[in-house]
């Protein structure tokens, strides 16, 4: 494995390989990798972790509401809102240095969430804990980019991959056991508290394993484009906030508004982008990214898949929580298949044959699709679904990965190393967008479902939740077909 970033595009004669060592700085690139990885694990369960502690916070904080649907989404809003920003504050200051600054940042306010004696110092810390994140993981993909080459890269983007979409199955997971084990009478803190001794640890290794920024990089003369910041930040806190707070307000007119005006924002952004690119500026996102070939279909694809991943978690939350009255131990426990197979599957995709290559990512919608139906199925009456129900978590795992890894992979394994922080704020941005709206409009169909069925319990639980897991199915069979026309292509 090696670490020298390679010639080409937008390189300079002379310039240090990035293996080369400097006393304060420790380059192996597997310790680089795993540190990185680790702190986007880190702040991808917290976008999860919360959500099987809400009713413990509720109650123990007396919090309405609208003020939990803040708890959890608030870090969401701060995070995609200032993803892209974040990628670009690495260009200009360094990827290391802002990839510090940013998980620092993460775990003050994680410590500062889990010691907040209101709902209000709460919600202004998970805002803070977004901002972080939003500073610290745009900085994960650069640093690959960057720092590996040939079969180097493509083995690191698919740990990337795998740690991207495991973290939010885990993130229930370790949130049920957290909960539920109470450690000295903290109720919901540690699912906070967790991350500082973490944050801690890899910012001592961080300071160490990094490499040492490049101050000569060229890209640091592009400058911000601070127009094209301000229009960016309109149009995604105005699709973001809606998508996350329309259903607990009952979609009321300024969720409409808001959407509408995202819609119009984001046209401006990208007329304002052009004409930039075209007077020979320095845009927020270069348009060669966005012509780069394949990037527009990873777009609708991760957009799917990421739709699909939020709102089978969710959907399974409620549905175990509220319909089955599970305990937040074994509700978290529940989507352990999941993500254990996602991870098994993302991490070996790349090893199986090479005539199965061209079908894994239409493969994966197709299995996603039959698996996701085949679970509402399973509980589909009420029950507990039995063994068929662990079967079909696994085909969702399974699926899942394969839609989503060899995408992410592909799309990125051709950028040039000059173009990295483009396409990870673009991806990662799109990324969680996916994860927001899966959350949105799968969620919003279940409770009116269910609200139109009548009388709650488990069984007219189940059959919203069939309702949704078809719908989800229908979502995962547009990406097959998506899959299919590039094969033919």
């Amino acid at each position: 494995m090696t670490t020298t970033t390679p010639a080409g595009p937008g390189s300079t004669p002379g310039t240090r390989p990035a293996s080369s060592k400097t006393p304060a700085t420790d380059n192996r690139p597997g310790r680089l990798l795993a540190t990185v990885l680790s702190a986007q694990f880190m702040a991808l369960l917290d976008v999860f972790i919360v959500n099987v502690a809400v009713p413990t916070i509720g109650s123990e904080l007396h919090a309405t509401g609208a003020e939990l649907q803040l708890v959890v989404a608030g870090y969401s809003i701060t995070y995609a809102v200032l993803l892209i920003t974040g990628a670009r504050l690495g260009d200009l200051f360094g990827h290391r240095r802002v990839h510090l600054v940013g998980l620092a940042v993460f775990t003050a306010a994680s410590l500062a969430c889990g010691l907040a004696q209101g709902t209000g110092e709460l919600i202004v810390f998970r805002l803070v804990q977004g901002a972080g994140s939003a500073l610290m993981i745009p900085q994960v993909l650069s640093l690959i980019q960057r720092h590996f080459t040939g079969e180097a890269r493509a083995k690191a983007l698919g740990a990337y991959a795998a740690v991207l979409a495991t973290g939010a199955a885990a993130g229930q997971v370790l949130g049920g056991i957290l909960v539920s084990a109470d450690l000295l009478g903290t109720g919901w803190r540690p699912v906070f508290l967790v991350n500082v001794p973490v944050g801690l640890v890899l910012l001592a290794v961080g300071s160490r394993v990094l490499p040492r920024d490049d101050v000569s990089a060229p890209e640091r003369s592009r400058g911000l484009d601070l127009p094209g910041l301000v229009l960016l930040g309109a149009a995604v806190s105005l699709l973001t906030v809606p998508l996350v707070l329309g259903q607990e307000e009952d979609w009321p007119l300024w969720s409409w508004l808001c959407l509408v005006a995202a819609a119009v924002i984001f046209a401006l952004f990208c007329g304002y982008e052009s004409r930039l690119a075209r007077r020979g500026g320095a845009p927020l996102i270069a348009p060669r990214v966005l012509r780069h070939p394949g990037i527009g279909l990873a777009v609708f694809r991760l957009l799917a898949v990421m739709s699909v991943n939020a709102g089978f978690l969710f959907l399974l939350t409620l549905h175990v929580q509220g319909g089955l009255g599970y305990t937040a131990l074994r509700a978290g426990l529940t989507f352990a298949p999941t993500a254990v197979v996602f991870g098994l599957v993302g991490l070996t995709w790349r090893t199986w044959p090479a005539a199965w290559q061209p079908a894994l990512i239409p493969g994966g919608f197709l299995l996603a699709a039959l698996s996701v139906a085949g679970v509402g199925l399973a509980l589909h009456g009420g029950g507990d679904g039995g063994p068929w129900l662990y079967a079909a978590f696994a085909g969702v795992g399974a699926g899942l990965a394969l839609s989503f890894s060899p995408t992410l992979t592909r799309a990125l394994a051709t950028v040039r190393p000059e173009d990295a922080a483009d396409a990870s704020g673009l991806l990662a941005t799109v990324t969680q967008l996916g994860q927001l709206i899966g959350v949105a409009v799968f969620g919003t169909l279940f409770l009116n479902r269910l609200e139109s069925l009548g009388a709650p319990g488990a069984y007219t639980s189940s059959d919203a939740l069939l309702a949704c897991m078809y719908a989800l199915a229908a979502t995962a069979t547009l990406g097959a077909v998506s899959g299919l026309v590039r094969r033919r292509r």
